[in-house]
């Protein structure tokens, strides 16, 4: 059996079996056409100027600049770097983003490069993306990317199990990468796109926060469908109530397929009318897309001087 951290709520202190089916069983089910309407209405909001420019800066705020390929060099790692510190070279006015997220052996580069910044360096772990790997080599991971210095750790749950119904050994094993991490937070990757309902999606949110996530995250954005409004309205949702039933904040970030500015305000919109502005800071939400700064940068430099400027002015994420 696993102990919980203490909560305001009356979440068991210990989950065994019984007790986790029990809890996963009073989730309610989703009315996806609900879902769907909910997004749909929201998504018309239309934000003024001034309220748009706050939106757009706090987008970057709450960026995760990302690269995780096989190609991933230092120099690559540095470039990003600089560009999470400033993101618009000439205009020091804009934020720097949230965090830098990288392979495990690109840490102690990004951990130099933002040194003083004030932007954390993430990083996956737990045999990303798939997390087909025993349970101690992903918690080993997890342990030796906080010791090379990582803020903040990625892991990928198990969705084998999870769509087994070995609802315990997912959230064992989260419990175990938990402590593993040694104070660093911890981005719990749920991979919506494998779980094949928003039911499930629900589910597998209110485990991982059991569980002790301090993010739950969309994706990895290896897999398709990633991010989408329907399954990040079920999880902010599913953050709602396991705030009534604990009393404990959980942080969401939506991963992969973020590409414009308008979408990621449909988002910023969703999360507000959803959790309320409690919420509405790059402790509690982030996006994980870097392809989506340079569309961010462009929407702000028109909103600042009227002008569009072509994406070539910007560097690349």
């Amino acid at each position: 059996m696993t102990v919980l951290p203490t909560t305001a709520g009356p979440l068991p202190d210990r989950m065994t079996a019984v007790t986790l089916v029990s809890y996963l069983g009073s989730v309610p089910p989703v009315d996806e056409v609900a879902a769907a309407e909910r997004v749909a209405a929201l998504s018309k909001r239309s934000i003024k100027r001034e309220s748009k420019l706050a939106a757009l800066e706090m987008a970057v705020r709450m960026m995760d600049l990302t690269t995780l390929e096989g190609q991933d060099t230092p120099g690559k790692v540095r470039q990003l770097a600089a560009k999470a510190i400033r993101p618009d070279p000439v205009d020091p006015s804009v934020p720097s983003v949230a965090a830098v997220c990288v392979y495990p052996n690109l840490v102690p580069i990004a951990r130099e490069a933002l040194q003083g910044s004030g932007v954390r360096v993430a990083s996956v772990a737990t045999y990303f993306p798939s997390g087909q790997a025993p349970t101690d080599l992903k918690v080993e991971e997890a342990r030796r990317v906080v010791e090379m210095g990582a803020d903040e750790v990625d892991m990928v749950i198990d969705r084998g199990a999870f769509l087994s119904g070995r609802y315990l050994e997912v959230y064992d094993e989260i419990r175990a990468v938990r402590e593993a991490c040694q104070g660093a937070h911890l981005k719990v990757i749920l991979e919506t796109g494998e779980l094949g309902t928003l039911d499930a999606v629900r589910r597998a949110s209110m485990l991982a926060m059991a569980a002790g996530a301090d993010f739950i995250k969309t994706s990895t954005g290896k897999v398709t469908p990633a991010a989408t409004l329907p399954v990040t309205l079920v999880m902010l949702e599913a953050i709602r109530d396991f705030h009534a039933l604990t009393g404990r904040k959980v942080g969401m970030k939506p991963a992969g397929g973020i590409r414009t500015a308008k979408e990621a305000i449909r988002y910023l919109v969703v999360l507000y009318e959803t959790l309320g502005g409690e919420w509405m800071t790059p402790d509690l939400f982030r996006f994980g897309a870097s392809s989506l700064l340079n569309d961010v940068l462009m929407q702000i430099r028109w909103v600042k001087t009227g002008r569009y400027q072509s994406a070539d002015y910007f560097t690349l994420p």
